[in-house]
């Protein structure tokens, strides 16, 4: 293995363990039939999800899960050209 190969293997189990922590951190969906009985409002949350704790988190789980996805690609070639 090369050198490349060591630091792309140590980055992917990083960013796997990263992905599953914050996947177990985040609370879950809990609205139910509220949703299709029509049970939306405006309220204050609603108006600055984008700043709350659990949006942060679904936005670093998706950066994560991109970022896995790329390095994945990108050890699979490496090993398979022997770059």
């Amino acid at each position: 293995m090369t050198v490349l190969n060591i630091v792309l293997s140590v980055v992917d189990i990083i960013l796997a363990i990263a992905i599953i922590i914050l996947f177990l951190v985040q609370e879950g969906n809990d609205r139910g039939i509220g949703v299709v009985a029509g049970g939306s409002s405006d309220s204050y949350y609603n108006k600055a999800k984008g700043r709350t704790l659990e949006e942060q988190l679904k936005t670093w789980t998706v950066i994560c899960c991109v970022l896995f996805a790329i390095v994945s690609v990108v050890l699979y070639l490496s090993i398979a050209k022997a770059w």
